[in-house]
């Protein structure tokens, strides 16, 4: 990739009043008219324009509309949730999950088989159906009221599963990518072990949480600069999931993509993460076997919206076809 920025610059906004940026290095940075702020710059409909520029040209830059120093290339992003140096943050799957962490038990599998099943049925016989508002907000509920019973072997512990909103917008997501590539889910429909691969490939190109936050606790080397220590990070989950550094072609939704990646739910045995994939493949396979016709409604399509998380507000599908 050709950057503008040197490696070793990293450039902080202008003071009030439209001076020049400062710079990390002795190297003048642009002026604060062009500075590509997050929460300023960023369009709603389409932010990933906003991450090219930011990962070409400005790979470390204070954003003070967020008061965080932001990251946008795969290698640093990547390291920013796995270095030790970053504290206070968490994602599913991070350390703060081993008090909880294990295999979920059967019963609670059958549980997110059979909502799945029986969610599906419901809207199979309609000429139309939003699957965001009659599905996708569903299915994350179904694990609630097992956590409740009790029972030896039922329980889902732990503060990720009770993010429901987060696997909410991830099933939104990966529903919309499915259904807007009709030979994938062709394959998918045909092959539904690769379900699995379908999931963690929605996970990259469309995650439903585009920014994670993590603090400094010493000085660390990144692109463009260094980290104060003490300084939030703003880590772009979004912009680092389209990193043509790491994946080929990355806007395109491949379930056959030879270098998958996804930085959304991080590794372990986390139940949200084995949860969320859980929804996903018995949510897809629901669909499928009760609606096997099932396609976008003719018209107009939603485009995913957010900032800072990001899915689809609706989903309009035809059920019989």
């Amino acid at each position: 990739m050709n950057n503008a920025v040197p490696r070793g610059t990293a450039r902080s906004p202008a003071p009030a009043g439209g001076g020049p940026v400062g710079a990390a290095t002795s190297e003048a940075g642009p002026r604060s008219d062009h500075v590509p702020l997050l929460l300023i710059h960023a369009s709603e409909q389409d932010p990933y324009h906003h991450y090219r520029l930011l990962r070409d040209a400005y790979p470390l830059v204070h954003d003070h509309s967020i008061g965080a120093w932001l990251l946008s290339r795969h290698a640093d992003v990547a390291a920013a949730l796995t270095d030790p140096r970053f504290t206070h943050g968490h994602r599913p799957g991070d350390p703060p999950c081993e008090a909880h962490r294990g295999s979920l038990p059967q019963a609670v599998r059958d549980v997110v088989e059979r909502t799945a099943y029986v969610l599906a049925r419901r809207i199979a016989r309609r000429q139309q159906a939003d699957l965001v508002e009659e599905f996708c907000r569903w299915l994350p509920t179904g694990t609630v009221g097992v956590r409740g019973r009790g029972a030896r072997g039922l329980v889902v512990a732990g503060v990720c599963v009770a993010q429901l909103s987060l696997r909410e917008r991830a099933l939104a997501s990966f529903l919309a990518n499915v259904l807007d590539h009709p030979d994938q889910l062709a394959t998918l429909r045909e092959h539904p072990e690769l379900i699995g691969r379908a999931w963690a490939e929605s996970l990259r190109r469309d995650p439903p949480v585009l920014v994670v936050l993590r603090r400094a606790s010493a000085e660390v080397v990144v692109s463009g600069g260094t980290i104060p220590a003490g300084a939030d990070v703003a880590c772009l989950i979004g912009a680092a999931g389209r990193d043509p550094e790491r994946f080929r072609d990355p806007d395109r939704f491949d379930v056959l993509r030879q270098d998958p990646g996804q930085l959304t739910f991080g590794p372990g045995d986390c139940p949200a993460v084995q949860l969320a994939a859980l929804e996903a493949q018995y949510g897809l396979r629901a669909l499928l076997d009760a609606m096997p016709g099932l396609r976008r409604a003719d018209g107009l399509r939603p485009a995913a919206t957010g900032l800072l998380t990001r899915a689809p507000g609706t989903l309009l599908v035809r059920p019989c076809g």
